[in-house]
């Protein structure tokens, strides 16, 4: 059997003349990457059902995929033919030094086997596979990039345009690492590259290779950036008047980036006005000033960010009222069975709408310009929806005829006060032009917020929605967060999805599952996340903070805290708090402490704190909460460690102050540690003290003596 062979300086890929990969070895070291006995072909193609009319009568009507049974080179084409249906695929291929590139050109079909007869777009594609490959396990898989990869080799099937569908299917021994193109996405164009080289720095060089050459967005340069893992302080209430005060905070909390919410400077009302992003009365001088605001908060050392929903368009803009939009998202249409006139009537259609929604809030009918709800629908002829109101998000009621189409929205499922926007439309780039406004103002990163807001194929909707605005911004952002990812956007999202609220007394548990879980999963991706976002409350305690930026910097990752003016304004430990955070900040600014240090703070339920020592530089040490401090004295807190042949607590008053005995001798109790010492009372039974915001208490005694004498002290 004849075998053809495509070869750059890491990689030999050979394929037989069945279309089977036989090999895929990485040169430098010889070792054979691909599972070899899987014969699965590098091609296939997919078909709603079979059209050729002998095909038809054999075989199942349905869904089916079609394996390439045959190829042949020509120059830099591949050839392909399939079993069974009766035409060919044309792929164009590129060697280049660090991968390799596959391009469906198109479709050669034979006149004879679609007669004249069959009037329609031949063939009856749906979906190409464009490449196909059972690679072998290895420690890591990138799920993000696609990548099997360890120290020493790496497989990656990487989109090399956003309308490749990339994906893998796992298998026992080895994973098929698989790029598609989609008929409605995109058939002909579609390109996929096969990248094989060495262990992560190798590999990313290769990636960075291929985004340069075929000029997409530059993840790898853009994850470089030192600044990455430096945290977020978020607001959503911004101003000229409350500037100073923001700032004040963020440099106490030693916060490198600030994000502004779309509502601090474009209308305000919640989700409803995602998509109206001109400048609001908040700024009266418009876009001049949004710029000077951004600059003094440059002035001010910090890197000022935008934060949008750019898929949501909400219920109060022009979008939707006073005529709704065509171009927003629907899930469903209906033929009017019958005309509607201007009263509110049963609205009878010619469809069974069995699966329309049925949740109060997602009820919502356009017809024409009209948004209309209703309480239900008849599944038994005649089809119709009852319980109507008509001119709804105070859209303009209008008659509607016979045959007109009622199609149902597709409305937001985070609070039903938006819709999606419908992406085979202009609107997108639309709104990007709009976003974009803003941003160029002088904002430096992005959050796009709601990015799981898009229609299917998901896949390719999601980052490319995201791309579509990029690509209307004058300047490349420094960091882009998303809230949603897929494949194409690991190279315009250089970090992904700041984890969303939690309460104060499941902080710690909802940290450990999602936010540490995820990870070790971003690392596979040479990819950091955000272990935030943190809302500032009135019950905030600094050891949760602790806990969550110290488990975010073993992972080389930021935390994003969302401030509240009012909140600050009546924590007594705001103070505390922020110094806690400008601690760890400082120490990611110096790049602090060993990779085996790192390690411990990854681990989920261990404490570290960060203290400043008697020689005034930062040191790590392990601490561990103390249960039922000051027998349950209400909203004090204990922790302790040991260090220097001396045992610590480490306590506070989470709301006031407190007088507290400690069944205690000989201890000595500093604001901070060699400086500061704080009044102690020594009494007959203990000593005495106040307890208010942080500070040490130490004596040379074992931890569990301290542990001990912290339970039994009591509130006087």
């Amino acid at each position: 059997m004849k075998k053809f062979t495509f070869e750059n300086k890491n990689f030999c890929l050979t394929v037989g003349e069945n279309a089977i990969a036989e090999s895929l070895v990485y040169k430098p070291s010889g070792e054979e990457l691909l599972m070899q006995d899987e014969e699965i072909p590098l091609f296939s193609v997919t078909q709603l059902r079979p059209f050729n009319n002998e095909i038809k009568l054999i075989y199942m009507n349905k869904r089916t995929a079609f394996q390439a049974s045959k190829i042949a080179v020509e120059g830099n084409r591949i050839l392909v033919d399939f079993e069974i249906v009766p035409y060919q695929a044309v792929v164009s291929f590129e060697v280049r030094d660090e991968y390799m590139t596959f391009t469906l050109e198109g479709f050669i079909v034979p006149a004879e086997f679609y007669p004249d007869y069959m009037c329609m777009d031949l063939p009856p594609v749906e979906e190409f596979r464009l490449l196909q490959l059972p690679v072998r396990h290895r420690a890591n898989f990138g799920q993000w990039i696609n990548a099997v990869w360890d120290d020493a080799a790496s497989v990656c099937v990487l989109a090399a345009n956003p309308e490749a569908m990339i994906d893998s299917e796992k298998h026992r021994n080895y994973r098929v690492l698989t790029a598609t193109a989609k008929k409605e996405v995109q058939l002909k164009g579609t390109s996929a590259a096969l990248i094989v080289s060495g262990g992560e720095e190798p590999f990313l060089h290769a990636v960075d290779s291929l985004e340069r050459d075929l000029g997409l967005p530059l993840g790898v340069e853009s994850r470089k950036n030192p600044l990455l893992n430096r945290s977020v302080y978020w607001t959503l209430d911004l101003c000229p008047e409350n500037l100073d005060e923001h700032l004040k905070y963020a440099k106490m909390g030693g916060f490198q980036f600030m994000l502004l919410y779309y509502e601090c400077m474009c209308p305000k009302a919640g989700y409803g006005t995602c998509g109206d992003y001109s400048i609001s009365e908040r700024f009266p001088g418009g876009y001049e000033e949004l710029r000077e605001t951004l600059q003094k908060i440059k002035a001010a050392g910090l890197i000022p960010g935008f934060h949008f929903l750019h898929t949501h368009i909400g219920k109060y803009t022009k979008y939707v009222t006073p005529v709704c939009d065509g171009r927003l998202s629907t899930i469903g249409n209906y033929s009017l069975a019958a005309p509607i006139g201007l009263e509110s009537e049963d609205i009878y259609v010619c469809e069974n709408p069995h699966n329309a929604p049925m949740h109060p809030d997602r009820r919502v009918m356009r017809i024409g310009g009209e948004l209309v709800t209703y309480e239900g629908f008849t599944t038994e002829p005649p089809y119709r929806f009852y319980g109507i109101r008509r001119g709804y998000w105070n859209t303009t009621v209008t008659a509607h005829g016979r045959g007109d189409i009622g199609a149902i929205m597709d409305v937001s499922e985070y609070g039903a006060s938006t819709i999606y926007v419908g992406q085979n439309s202009d609107l997108q780039d639309e709104i990007g032009q709009e976003i974009a406004k803003v941003y160029d103002c002088g904002f430096e990163f992005i959050y796009f917020d709601g990015s799981e807001g898009a229609i299917a194929p998901y896949e390719y909707h999601v980052p490319n929605a995201q791309y579509r605005v990029l690509k209307k911004l004058g300047s490349t952002p420094i960091m882009c967060e998303g809230a949603a990812k897929a494949h194409f956007n690991w190279h315009h999202l250089n970090g992904a999805n700041a984890f969303d609220v939690f309460a104060t007394d499941e902080f710690k548990e909802m940290l450990d599952r999602h936010p540490l879980a995820e990870a070790p999963l971003m690392a596979q991706d040479f990819s950091r996340l955000d272990f935030g976002w943190w809302a500032f409350r009135t019950d905030t305690r600094r050891d949760i903070y602790e806990y969550g930026t110290s488990r975010a910097f073993g992972w080389d990752s930021r935390i994003s805290m969302m401030a509240s003016l009012n909140c600050f304004a009546e924590h007594p430990r705001i103070g505390d708090i922020l110094e806690v955070l400008r601690r760890w900040e400082h120490a990611r600014a110096l790049k602090l402490f060993s990779a085996e240090q790192k390690e411990q703070l990854r681990k989920g339920g261990a404490e570290h704190t960060l203290l400043i020592n008697e020689e005034g530089n930062y040191e790590l040490v392990p601490y561990f909460p103390v249960e039922g401090a000051f027998s349950g004295g209400a909203n004090l807190w204990a922790y302790v460690f040991e260090r220097r042949g001396r045992s610590y607590a480490l306590v506070w008053h989470n709301s006031g102050s407190a007088q507290v005995k400690i069944p205690l001798s000989g201890a000595k109790y500093e604001r901070d540690l060699g400086k500061d010492v704080l009044p102690v009372e020594n009494t007959e039974d203990g000593i005495a003290l106040t307890v208010e915001a942080s500070a040490y208490l130490s004596a040379e005694i074992s931890l569990d003596a301290m542990v001990a004498a912290i339970q039994k002290a009591t509130v006087i």
